[in-house]
């Protein structure tokens, strides 16, 4: 690693987190903050103002752990910002907020093709083009006029003064941007939006020196390098891609949270232009560092396992094995979908929990459920060879092994802690530590039947 400790900053969409990593790429400490809804103007925002508050704490406290040099943010895709002359000029919209939906016919009929652009029109405020849109319908000055900075980049700018952009932020679903060309999208031309992009930088720029008013409020150093950044789920893929397991691999990353994203790197050097992803199943191309088109699909794997099993519920059952065993020997299970509009399965009907099975049982069904989801959405981007699974789920025994009992013709392998995000920007820095990958041993109980019966009422409700 570089001199001195890095902190790593991952603004999630249900949680923020701050890590601190020394020389040999150790984390020392992390602190995390819940992520609340905002109402402002009649509309939901991001709570930009209690994370900032909350950062601030965060890295004073860190200030006194060790020699920091460094600060990489990452953050999700689907939030960006507007910024002139030093301030920010509208709070950015939360994605989720649905009052956008009243200008997506007017909006649909001007994106660019899927076939260009890889972006799906998705619901509410996925699409950051959507965002911009609405803003622009309302009169928002700051529409007509800011700057647009990606959600990451926001952080950097908070951090340095110095305001950027960034592919992998780009070319996550915004409709702004077109991988096969390496170019904002027409979209993004024809509305003038393009020319107001800050300037595109490389994720593993060094764009400044910490303000002096962090040096201030922080204790910090006034030599602290604040990079660019980078989408998280992208985070992920790099880290992943650098263990030496995946080498000459056609490995697709599963990165798992809130949302889950498998993000997959053929071999093949036509790679994902030969591949047709369908458009209305949550399947996207995303971007890498390099600009290079990944072929992905998603759902919101931990908003259902929330929805199914409780806000509080453990990665791991007390019942465990037992239990997987004996719901899918009986054929118990959950159908989709429990979130409108994304996933494998968006058009199937919103279904509810009522009432709430016992907490073990919840749990249990859940994973198998969500290792259903990611079954169907990883065929849809032809994974094969190997799946690695990171993030806060790989550590849920329940899921990785059903997701390898059902890839039976592929390698599933999990990352030995749920840190692949931080670990991914960390290597903007440098390389750090490597722990080898696991390969999972499958659930012992034959699922073909179960994953049959779930996938034919899956199709038919979709």
């Amino acid at each position: 690693m570089a001199d001195g400790w890095v902190i790593i900053l991952d603004i999630g969409k249900s949680f923020s987190k701050a890590s601190l990593w020394d020389e040999a790429g150790h984390c020392i400490a992390q602190r995390t903050r819940a992520n609340p809804r905002m109402e402002s103007a009649g509309r939901l925002t991001l709570d930009f103002v209690g994370i900032e508050d909350w950062l601030r704490e965060a890295l004073r406290e860190f200030a006194t752990m060790g020699p920091v040099s460094a600060i990489v943010p990452v953050a999700h895709g689907a939030a960006m910002t507007l910024l002139r002359k030093g301030r920010l000029l509208e709070a950015p919209l939360d994605y989720e907020w649905a009052g956008v939906a009243a200008q997506r016919a007017a909006y649909d009929r001007q994106r660019d093709p899927f076939v260009a652009t890889g972006s799906p029109s998705l619901p509410a405020g996925l699409n950051l083009g959507m965002q911009l849109h609405w803003l622009e319908s309302t009169g928002s000055a700051g529409a007509l006029t800011g700057q647009i900075v990606p959600w990451a980049q926001y952080w950097a700018w908070v951090l340095s003064g110095v305001a950027c952009a960034e592919v992998t932020s780009l070319g996550c679903h915004t409709d702004l941007w077109r991988p096969y060309d390496h170019a904002p999208s027409e979209l993004a031309g024809r509305r003038g939006w393009a020319e107001r992009f800050a300037p595109v930088t490389s994720a593993g720029a060094v764009l400044g020196a910490l303000q002096p008013a962090w040096v201030d409020a922080t204790g910090l150093s006034r030599n602290v390098e604040v990079y660019c950044g980078l989408h998280d789920s992208n985070a992920a893929l790099l880290n992943a891609r650098s263990h030496p397991e995946l080498k000459g691999q056609d490995a697709t990353i599963l990165s798992t949270g809130t949302w889950f994203v498998a993000m997959r790197t053929p071999v093949s050097k036509s790679g994902p232009a030969a591949i047709e992803l369908p458009e209305a199943r949550d399947c996207l191309v995303n971007v890498d560092m390099a600009g290079t088109p990944i072929p992905s699909a998603r759902f919101m794997g931990g908003r259902e396992i929330e929805l199914l099993a409780g806000t509080d519920a453990p990665l791991q059952s007390d019942a465990g094995e037992s239990a997987a065993i004996k719901a899918v020997e009986s054929g118990d299970m959950f159908l989709p979908s429990y979130i409108p509009g994304v996933g494998p399965y968006p058009n199937a009907p919103l279904r509810k929990i009522s009432p709430i099975p016992a907490r073990d049982d919840a749990l249990v069904k859940a994973h198998l459920y969500a290792a259903l989801l990611a079954d169907a959405s990883l065929d849809l981007i032809g994974s094969c060879d190997t799946v690695v699974v990171d993030g806060r789920f790989s550590r849920a025994p329940i899921f990785v092994r059903a997701l390898a009992n059902l890839r039976t013709k592929t390698r599933v392998m999990v990352s030995p802690d749920e840190q692949g995000v931080a670990r991914g920007a960390l290597q903007l820095v440098s390389q750090g530590r490597r722990d080898p990958l696991k390969t999972i041993s499958p659930l012992p109980v034959d699922m073909s039947a179960y994953r049959a019966r779930w996938r034919d009422a899956a199709e038919h409700m979709n």
